[in-house]
């Protein structure tokens, strides 16, 4: 990483938590071609995050996921 970069990367991580999301966000926009998603997906995407956002839907973390599928897959 060149020394104008961990400038970059320094000041970006002394931005609140709602401003370094959201240039996460715009970085990652940039790397990715253009296109990728349809707009359908692009809105269940939108859905979803506020759904969560919201209050109204719950994350489990992975590790948890992959024990439920496991154990329904085992029962079968």
């Amino acid at each position: 990483m060149t020394s104008t970069a961990q400038k970059i990367l320094e000041d970006a991580l002394s931005l609140p938590e709602d401003e370094r999301a959201a240039l996460a966000d715009a970085l990652n926009e940039s790397l990715s071609p253009k296109g990728d998603l349809s707009p359908a997906w692009k809105a269940e995407i939108a859905r979803r995050i506020e759904a969560v956002e919201g209050g109204e839907s719950r994350l489990i973390p992975g590790d948890e996921a992959l024990a439920r599928v496991r154990a329904a897959l085992e029962s079968r």
